[in-house]
């Protein structure tokens, strides 16, 4: 199996690479060369790669936790420690091992408006910084928290990152995605990978 089945494969004719595009929730360990691809506003990902093997992968998640609950729906891949723990276990299954995994994160941008309390994007940072920190991956390279959306590249063979900001109408689209997102979450009832950020 060339990756996890989470994600949508498709042929990205710019760089003329097998791809795999990650919705929120999704996370794909590889050890053949693909190209990762996902959206992010206020969301995270993590680029995972151990350079001995060349197993790689990456996550796309939208909150640090499932506020403590315990139900299946907390398990998702759509919270960071999940997200962190599922993509960390199947890159294992395919050779990685945990001391030797280098992350590249992204995300955490201040996309959503009305969320004057809390700016899930400097909760999701520092949930990745700390996880990562506390799991003694190294982070060597990161584009995290402002006022932007991104679009991140993964180049699974070189374990290169490309990022693209995104322009203001697409930076609205997105944020109104996100919202919705995040109100299906809040009421449990979003479907896994549901929200498609790539029109």
């Amino acid at each position: 199996m060339a990756h996890s089945r989470h994600g949508l494969d498709y042929f990205d004719q710019q760089f003329h690479l097998p791809a795999v595009k990650l919705l929120p929730g999704d996370f794909v360990a590889t050890h053949n060369d693909k190209l990762l691809v996902t959206v992010l506003g206020s969301c995270v990902a993590a680029c995972l790669r151990d350079p001995t093997v060349g197993v790689c992968g990456m996550n796309h998640f939208m909150l640090p936790d499932g506020g403590g609950t315990s139900t299946v729906e907390s398990l998702s891949a759509r919270y960071g420690v999940q997200a962190m723990e599922l993509l960390i276990t199947d890159m294992q299954k395919r050779g990685a091992r945990r001391d030797r995994l280098q992350a590249k994160v992204f995300g955490a941008g201040k996309v959503l408006d009305g969320m004057n309390v809390v700016n899930v994007g400097e909760l999701n940072a520092a949930f990745v910084r700390r996880y990562l920190e506390v799991e003694r991956i190294p982070i060597v390279a990161s584009d995290l928290l402002g006022d932007t959306a991104r679009k991140v590249y993964f180049f699974t063979e070189s374990g290169k990152v490309m990022i693209r900001r995104l322009n203001t109408d697409r930076l609205a689209k997105l944020a109104q995605r996100e919202r919705q997102y995040r109100d299906s979450l809040a009421s449990g009832e979003g479907p896994e990978g549901g929200v498609d950020l790539f029109d």
